[in-house]
């Protein structure tokens, strides 16, 4: 799967797990047809993901093939790596050092790496992003989560971001405006409900992960989240009981649909196309996935909370270095080509993600994608990750990210038979048991 479609965002950013403690069987790579060796000795060895369709891959191999080193820096050589078994890919070529010395690669992926001390710290090459401005061309709070005790584990390369959508003929009419808080969508909501159709469109089955971010979504608009700013685990907050008693009631209200709990991607973009869902939280890419070409389906303003609060989910995708490379100084100077170069790939449109970098988000390539420039500009600025009301990524959030728990407790939610302390009590008692 690619991040190509929208439909399963899950694979852009999905926590890297199954170390197995080491002893994963080492696969074969799919290497890109011309990439040249993987194991070139006098080479940094760039491991990318197929962010888009085939033609991405091509695009990003041929930037990659352009770079011409300068002085005594390397070349540098380009291989891609599926997403099936991506995990198990990595794992045995880092420990069998023949591994790559730059990738792309799981959300979560560096933090784990660098626990495990394979990761080489991006700090000196952030230093010279903010010689030759790169550094100032970052949309803000996109590098800081990569802070580490000992420095930066990863550089930000593409957002996936979880926003409001509505259809505009559904609430044109019904009669109702485009609610800007909570009391206003409530509101909404039940006049929405009343002709049939659901306000809080999401799902909670298998594979389907949008009802999971909701819940999150939900709880950062309310100035909340799964951790305190200390960084410490703490769910059971006066703000996220508000969030999750305010999603209780638009489950009694029947402005979510109680079919939501077990349906799947597939089932919940079918609901979207049939028109019953006129408002709900979704991936960037929502009217791409639905062949909107109308102009119907659009992205909402920020709706404030109770308290005033506005916030959403977002995640970063990133690229990172390892300590394994023929030469540190070459893969440092290759990842500031290919930041200098990287917009030639939404120039050609080969990656539906959106850019972490102003330059690229105010391209006439990047701005035809109207609904997208929109995110990025309404949204992101207001985007906070797993880690809120923190700010540091950990490996913690990958096991959240991939495991049980979240799920378990949309489920309950969206069931809504739970009073919201107990049921964030028992997130907190889940997430936990994964630290240990």
């Amino acid at each position: 799967m690619t991040h190509a479609a929208f439909r399963n965002p899950a694979l852009t950013r999905r926590g890297f797990l199954g170390f197995a403690g080491g002893t994963a069987a080492a696969l074969a790579l799919s290497a890109c047809t011309g990439s040249g060796p993987g194991g070139s000795a006098n080479a940094i060895k760039f491991w990318d993901m197929p962010w888009g369709t085939t033609s991405y891959t091509a695009a990003a191999q041929k930037l990659t093939q352009a770079y011409k080193p300068t002085g005594s820096d390397l070349k540098a050589t380009y291989q891609e790596i599926q997403w099936n078994n991506f995990t198990q890919t990595f794992a045995s070529a880092v420990a069998s050092k023949t591994g790559p010395a730059v990738s792309t690669g799981g959300g979560f992926q560096a933090f784990q790496y660098a626990q495990q001390g394979a990761i080489a710290y991006a700090d000196d090459l952030l230093d010279t992003f903010k010689k030759n401005g790169i550094y100032d061309d970052f949309l803000p709070g996109v590098v800081e989560p990569f802070k580490m005790k000992d420095g930066y584990a990863a550089v930000p390369t593409q957002l996936d971001m979880r926003v409001w959508w509505y259809r505009k003929s559904i609430l044109d009419e019904v009669g109702v405006e485009l609610p800007t808080t909570w009391d206003e969508y409530l509101a909404a909501g039940k006049k929405l409900a009343a002709k049939g159709y659901y306000a809080f469109g999401t799902g909670a089955g298998a594979g389907n992960n949008i009802g999971a971010h909701s819940m999150i979504v939900m709880m950062i608009n309310n100035g909340g989240g799964l951790f305190n700013a200390a960084g410490e685990l703490d769910c059971v907050t006066d703000r996220n009981i508000e969030a999750m008693d305010f999603v209780k009631e638009l489950v009694a209200a029947k402005i979510v649909d109680p079919g939501a709990l077990a349906y799947t991607t597939d089932n919940l973009t079918s609901q979207w196309k049939s028109k019953k869902i006129a408002m709900g939280i979704s991936t960037a890419g929502l009217n791409n996935d639905l062949g909107d070409t109308t102009g119907d389906v659009l992205v909402a303003q920020p709706m404030a909370g109770p308290h005033g609060d506005k916030g959403t989910l977002q995640f970063l995708n990133n690229i990172m270095m390892y300590t394994n490379t023929p030469s540190q100084a070459s893969s440092e100077a290759f990842l500031t080509y290919w930041f200098q170069n990287y917009k030639t790939l939404w120039q050609q449109k080969v990656i539906p993600a959106l850019p972490v970098l102003k330059s690229i988000t105010e391209l006439p390539e990047f701005q035809q994608s109207v609904q997208q420039a929109e995110v990025v500009k309404t949204w992101q600025p207001i985007g906070k990750t797993y880690a809120a009301q923190g700010t540091q990524l950990t490996p913690l959030l990958a096991a959240i990210d991939a495991g049980q728990a979240l799920s378990d407790f949309t489920q309950t939610m969206l069931a809504g038979k739970t009073d919201s302390k107990t049921a964030l009590a028992s997130l907190e008692t889940a997430i936990k048991a994964l630290k240990s």
